[in-house]
């Protein structure tokens, strides 16, 4: 079926309309420790004095996670503006299928657990509570249940976290993990272990292939138990944490060995192995370099026949991995496919990191094209470096690269990531966080001298706060960094040089990412689609929209 948008019967629409997606970009009281308001951003300051200036929940609720205290991430917050709704997502799933017993009652659990029982069950994951991309309640849920199955031998590989949690808060999930080992150690015959690990931004997680030697060292180490030994993982994070000033998410991998110096989960023929992650963008790569049977982007030496099975499908148009435990949401009817149907031309232009939050998961975690023929699609390859050494990032390029695709009058919408208030505050470093938003600054002013040149509107907003709370203060009143997502809300605003006024800021009890999408093909001069959330605006010639409240699909 094909999908097409109603013209507003009031409003012709003002095109371009570029969506400005500031990456980690949230709002929050100003002070030495929001590098946000400590930048020099003159342009984002006027922005906020517009009428047409609001705010908008990009956590929780909001975005379809499980409570209001759970944080937004990139992922679930370009779903919600790439869809206009509000769907269940993967912690929420999750923790439904674990509560209920579903994911227990599913074929692929039967597989793990016929096969398990002959083998050894290897459970890897992100290893933190963060709620990001994991939380540790799941580990401990799948090996309870695997041993209450009659699973004896248990190895866990862990991804140290540090970004999502406090940076140096290794030690203490290791502590909560080795309680629980302890205790399923205590059943006749059970044999359960850490057995290797390292820092998220060193091994495993990769996404975009962006750094397939990442991957290469996670998938040598925890098959091959290749790396530094120790004889326990709490000896590991000790010595490393003694040798350098590191955040977890950096620290070098390690293996356990035993008394003779054997690692102790090495991967063999017959073995499962579970990916507990939930989230999918730094989840696929590792799950290729499992399943795929032609991988080229290493050597894999002698790949054991496991069975892999992934916590969800992380991507369902390239079916990764075949063989998955909870279902992901079905997203349908994007805002994208609509302007397809419609016949109208849009871009989406970031850099490598985030490259796939305004393709894959603005279209509803789907990967391509939804219509090449009106598509097009600008990656600018990330450099391989911390980001706060280059706290620009690919700022600048982005912004040339889409001012040259405005200029070209063939689009009627486009949508953009700057992801340096993100990938530069999740290092930490206040000064380089500041400095990454006076780029910003620079580039959004270069944007909107060119959607005037062409009469066209911008919208800027956010996926999620990070750059706005850089730093925590403790009980103590210790003050240390906070390298996190926040809970904070994110900026929106539109700028409309020719008919803003035209329209004005509708008056919601609530508003989310979930309500960008109506406001985007309203400022298109189309009706938003039937069950999209309400618009951000109403036209002075319309009857006043009521308030509006989220409804998870």
């Amino acid at each position: 079926m094909t999908l097409s948008l109603t013209p507003h019967a009031s409003f012709p629409g003002q095109r371009p309309v570029l969506v400005v997606v500031a990456d980690g970009v949230g709002v929050a009281p100003a002070g030495p420790m929001n590098a946000v308001t400590e930048a020099a951003t003159p342009t984002l300051d006027q922005l906020c004095e517009s009428r047409l200036y609001t705010t908008l929940l990009a956590h929780g609720l909001a975005v379809g996670l499980p409570s209001d205290s759970d944080m937004g991430n990139s992922e679930v917050g370009h779903n919600a503006l790439g869809a206009g709704r509000v769907f269940a997502q993967g912690a929420t799933l999750v923790n439904e299928a674990i509560n209920t017993g579903a994911i227990f009652e599913s074929d692929e659990w039967s597989a793990v657990i016929t096969r398990g029982n002959a083998a050894t069950l290897h459970l890897l994951g992100l290893h933190s509570d963060g709620n990001i991309h994991s939380h540790t309640n799941h580990l401990y849920a799948l090996m309870r249940r695997a041993v209450a199955d009659g699973v004896r031998r248990i190895r866990v590989h862990i991804l140290h976290d540090g970004r999502d949690v406090d940076p140096r808060s290794a030690l203490t999930y290791i502590a909560q993990t080795e309680a629980v080992l302890a205790q399923l150690n205590a059943t006749d015959g059970v044999d359960a272990a850490i057995a290797s690990g390292g820092g998220r931004m060193t091994i495993t997680m990769d996404r975009y292939g962006a750094d397939w030697s990442m991957v290469e060292r996670g998938y040598w180490c925890h098959t091959h138990g290749v790396g530094r030994t120790f004889s326990s993982a709490t000896e590991a994070v000790e010595t490393v944490y003694a040798e350098s000033d590191d955040d977890d998410q950096y620290l070098d991998s390690f293996v356990v060995v035993d008394c003779d110096d054997t690692p102790i989960g090495k991967m063999v023929d017959g073995d499962v192995v579970i990916l507990f992650n939930f989230r999918g963008d730094r989840a696929i790569e590792i799950s290729q370099a499992y399943e795929d049977p032609d991988l080229s982007q290493f050597d894999r030496g002698r790949h054991p026949d496991v069975l892999y099975v992934g916590m969800l499908q992380y991507d369902g148009d390239l079916l990764v991995p075949t063989n998955h435990l909870v279902a992901p949401p079905t997203i349908d009817r994007v805002m994208g496919e609509y302007i397809c149907g419609t016949g109208l031309a849009s871009f989406a232009v970031s850099e490598t990191q985030k490259f796939g939050h305004v393709t894959y998961f603005w279209n509803g975690n789907r990967s391509g094209y939804l219509d090449e023929s009106l598509e097009t699609y600008g990656e600018i390859p990330s450099d391989n470096v911390e980001f706060n050494t280059t706290p620009a990032m690919k700022l600048r390029e982005i912004t040339e690269s889409t001012i040259e695709l405005l200029r070209s009058g063939q689009y009627a919408m486009g949508r953009i990531n700057f992801p340096n208030g993100d990938m530069v505050g999740h290092t930490g470093d206040l000064k380089a966080t500041v400095d990454a938003m006076q780029v910003l600054d620079d580039c959004l002013e270069q944007l909107l001298i060119a959607i005037d040149e062409v009469g066209g509107v911008l919208v800027f907003t956010a996926d999620h706060g990070n750059a706005d709370i850089m730093y925590t203060e403790q009980a103590d009143g210790e003050v240390t960094p906070k390298t996190s997502h926040t809970l904070s809300p994110v900026p929106f605003v539109i700028h409309d040089a020719t008919s803003s006024d035209d329209y004005r800021l509708a008056q919601l009890a609530q508003a989310g990412l979930a309500n960008v999408a109506a406001t985007v093909l309203n400022l298109m001069g189309y009706d938003a689609p039937e069950g999209y959330e309400p618009s951000l605006i109403e036209f002075t010639d319309d009857v006043p929209l009521g308030a509006a409240s989220f409804t998870i699909s």
